[in-house]
């Protein structure tokens, strides 16, 4: 037999591998289900591969790789006979074979045994030979099948707890010297010192300086400016701003040239009033729990309906998404957005086309995996009701148990949360997040994946006319700007229990001071119209520089759409920060409606009367120290001899560096050598620099003020040519600088965020001739949403129509702080209200609408 087996597998030896350090092994999840080893028809493991598929998949991949040998894992799960002793240890048969396999927790009870199986199984006859079976197995073989059956899960590896366990502690961190010069460090608004970045910030643990990091090939980060203050000074460590949480941050040092972790970074950051240990308290139940827990149970009870009698629901649409550990943020936005129909076309409807045209590595598409859990949501096969049998049995048992195993269990989106968060600090930890920025992130992921097909977050796409006035002038300019979700504020001095408020307040304040308990919280209840009346006002512009005046001055903003979305997105403005750095959450509820009507807010462009801003750029202010050597520079340009250095030093010609430092604005090595890549094929690559000489303005700008330049709705040739030595096509690059206001840093990221947009030269020629008002003017005409990508691929990808909406579905936020606490979402189907609270899914009684965080409007169609 033994030497029958041999001969039987000697064809496939070449395909059969051993794990190697660093291969992933699926062996508790399919691909492209929510197959596992307890499912019906077990799970099958590619001895090439180490991919996992169900019983309806693994056909699929033999046919696509050829590859013929799997590993199938198949557990049986069995309640224990009557009369088994009380509290033991479910009992496992052949233990060593699934070592590493993590139990479901709804089976990890005392009632439960399993009996796990695997055999190795050989397509396309499906030849199974059973295991273990080391005697009659090649040794290959034997050694390949005892490393996956032993090895760790896929998931651990990509754990990054695994890696962050790695960094090491700074040996600048326990004698650190900080500056007592009196810096204190706001909760927002930080900008770097030494330019405009607001992006990619680090704060000098030192001195308290707050500059930018270095440039990034996705077009985000700094302009070197932290790296730099360290030469200057030595001062060894910073700390990422917006990474700061209770658990720590990304503390980064200069002298060791790595990241590492800062024990003392809790009294590094007080000394500059960041107070990062009152953020939240320890974690309760899988959610984190706040300070303020005692007080705000009632917001709990009510936002997660408990004490009612909720009845489950099952089937199509109503399966429920396990929380991994604070991924409620995740499972809420999901559980919305494949409610909407385009999502459930793209994805659900399109699942046999995705799933035949899938990479080889299915757990790395982001279309494989959204189908995979569209479908898991919506096809009811992983929500099914318990048979009458066992509620008989449940009900003779006289208990009810929350993770009894006849209950619906939900889909894991381990393989989909480890996919989305890939690369991202926050959205691949642990840790609690943000669901208006998770949606935020989908969004982004979806328009980045849908190029050239159907794009289904097209539905959120509006346009959003912005008027700003000169206060001195009282001119006017119309610009439009493509946006996803409206933010409301909550204004509290509106609210209609205002008198409550104020003596809640000093009865709080009486309290703190003499020791006693808090008096019972008040929540302040606003108006919508009040939320909606703040949106609408005028705000002030920082540093507003007025064309008009050829100076700054006092500016003033509104808003109004443009455009209306097929689907509305409303977040309301909950959480701030206090002067501490501690994230507070507004106590409030507000009386969202059902309907909302938002016609009256439509733009209207520029009106009769009214009297445009000079289209004039400001003047580029140098800095004192090189206003004397202004004339020089013109002769002999700036360039950062550093960079130009670093690139000789790795063999590429002197004055090749030079252009390459050049024509990439000073950005840095990275996007230089970036440069040099694209050019090095061209003939005078390594010829000397040659500037275009100075070009007389000519008569028609001899009017112009000193210092300002005319635009004519063209991007400054010195950008463009920028960008096109990077390799981006000159049509995408001028509309990418157009739709940024000619903002280098900007468009490139526009450019990352809109591969598909590329302009034809028809209608590049015709924005150059139109006048700014009405750049959107045909989008806004069709009020029957028909305008789409395929009719005006250069637009904006807007479906205008009326601004009359129905709310089908809102998330609300339990806790004081975005990152603690915990999310649910209810969604309106089929006439009625569902609650989905993880795993859990229920017809709402009550649902608590004005306790929302994120409410989601379609339109009505019109009447």
């Amino acid at each position: 037999m033994a030497a029958d087996l041999g001969e039987l597998l000697v064809p496939y030896m070449p395909t059969i591998r051993v794990p190697r350090t660093g291969d992933r092994v699926f062996k508790s999840e399919c691909a492209f289900s929510y197959d596992s080893p307890e499912s019906e028809g077990g799970l099958y493991v590619c001895m090439n591969t180490f991919l996992g598929f169900g019983r309806e998949h693994v056909e699929r991949h033999y046919r696509k790789t050829g590859q013929s040998v799997y590993m199938h894992l198949k557990r049986h799960i069995k309640e224990k006979a009557t009369g088994a002793a009380g509290g033991a240890i479910p009992r496992r048969r052949n233990g060593k074979v699934f070592l590493d396999l993590e139990l479901n927790r709804d089976f990890n009870g005392e009632d439960y045994e399993y009996e796990d199986e695997a055999k190795l199984v050989i397509f396309p006859d499906h030849y199974e030979i059973p295991l273990p079976n080391i005697e009659e197995l090649p040794a290959l073989v034997t050694i390949a099948c005892d490393a996956v059956l032993n090895a760790a899960s896929a998931y651990k590896k990509q754990d990054p707890e695994s890696w962050e366990e790695e960094i090491q502690v700074s040996r600048h961190a326990r004698s650190l010297r900080q500056l007592d010069n009196g810096v204190k460090i706001p909760p927002s608004g930080w900008k770097c010192q030494k330019c405009e970045m607001r992006e990619n910030l680090w704060l000098n643990l030192t001195d308290g300086a707050v500059l930018c990091g270095k440039w990034f090939f996705d077009g985000s980060g700094g302009n070197g400016h932290a790296l730099e203050h360290y030469r200057e000074t030595n001062f060894p460590l910073a700390v990422k701003l917006d990474t700061i949480n209770p658990d720590g941050a990304d503390v980064y040092s200069f002298e060791e040239e790595e990241a590492v972790l800062d024990p003392h970074i809790s009294e590094h950051l007080s000394h500059f009033g960041i107070d990062m240990l009152q953020l939240q308290q320890p974690t309760e139940n899988g959610h984190h729990t706040d300070n303020n827990a005692r007080q705000r149970v009632s917001e709990w009870e009510v936002i997660q309906e408990s004490g009612m009698k909720l009845k489950a629901v099952y089937g199509s649409g109503y399966t429920g998404i396990k929380n991994l550990g604070n991924s409620c943020y995740l499972s809420t936005i999901m559980q919305v957005l494949f409610s909407i129909p385009e999502f459930q076309r793209m994805y659900v409807g399109n699942l046999q086309r995705i799933y035949d045209y899938s990479p080889l590595d299915p757990t790395q598409d982001f279309a494989t995996q959204m189908a995979k859990l569209g479908y898991g949501l919506l096809s009811g096969q992983y929500s099914k009701p318990p048979m009458k049998s066992e509620l008989i049995e449940q009900v003779m048992k006289e208990e009810y148990k929350v993770l009894d195993w006849h209950q619906q269990r939900g889909v894991s989106p381990r393989m989909f949360k480890g996919l989305v968060s890939k690369g991202h600090p926050e959205f691949s930890s642990n840790r609690q997040q943000d669901a208006h920025e998770f949606l935020l992130h989908i969004i982004n992921l979806v328009e980045r994946n849908s190029a050239g097909s159907e794009n289904p977050s097209d539905v959120f796409r509006f346009l959003v006319e912005e008027r700003v006035q000169c206060c001195q002038t009282r001119r006017v300019r119309y610009t439009q700007r493509v946006d996803y979700l409206i933010q409301l504020p909550a204004p509290i001095e509106c609210a209609t229990n205002r008198e409550e408020l104020l003596a809640y307040e000093a009865k709080r304040k009486d309290a703190e001071e003499n020791m006693r308990a808090p008096p019972e919280p008040v929540r302040a209840r606003i108006p919508f119209t009040a939320c909606l009346q703040a949106f609408t006002e005028p705000e002030n512009v920082p540093d507003f520089w007025s064309s008009a005046l050829q100076a700054k001055s006092a500016g003033v903003k509104t808003s109004r759409f443009a455009s209306f979305p097929e689907y509305l997105i409303l977040q309301i403005k909950k959480f701030t920060f206090g002067v501490d750095w501690v994230p507070k959450k507004l106590d409030l509820a507000i009386d969202v409606p059902d309907f909302l009507d938002l016609n009256r807010l439509r733009a209207t462009g520029l009106q009769v009367g009214e009297e445009e801003l000079p289209d004039l750029t400001p003047p580029i202010v140098l800095p004192e120290d090189t206003r004397d050597n202004s004339m020089s520079s013109i002769d002999s340009p700036e360039i950062d001899e550093v960079a130009v250095m670093q690139l000789a030093e790795m063999g590429f010609p002197l004055e090749a560096c030079r252009k390459a430092v050049y024509y990439t604005g000073n950005m840095g090595p990275e996007m230089a050598f970036n440069w040099i890549i694209a050019h090095m094929e061209e003939p005078d690559f390594a010829e000397p620099l040659t500037l275009p000489s100075m070009i007389d303005p000519g008569p028609s700008s001899s009017n112009s003020p000193m210092g300002a330049t005319s635009l004519d709705n063209s991007p400054p040739e010195e950008s463009i040519a920028i960008l096109t030595s990077m390799g981006f096509p000159r049509s995408h690059t001028i509309q990418a600088l157009k739709a940024t206001n000619n903002n280098l840093e900007r468009a490139l990221d526009w450019i990352f965020t809109h591969p598909e947009e590329e302009e034809s030269d028809a209608l590049s020629d015709m924005a150059d001739t139109e006048p700014n008002d009405n750049a959107f003017s045909n989008a806004n005409s069709h009020s029957d949403s028909t305008l789409s990508p395929d009719r005006d691929a250069s637009g904006p990808r807007i479906k205008d129509g009326p601004g009359r909406y129905e709310l089908f579905a809102f998330i609300s936020h339990m806790g004081a702080s975005t990152m603690s606490g915990h999310y649910v979402c209810h969604i309106k189907k089929e006439g009625r209200w569902v609650i989905y609270n993880d795993h859990k899914v229920c017809l709402s009684e009550r649902p608590p609408k004005d306790l929302g965080y994120i409410y989601f409007y379609h339109r009505l169609s019109s009447s």
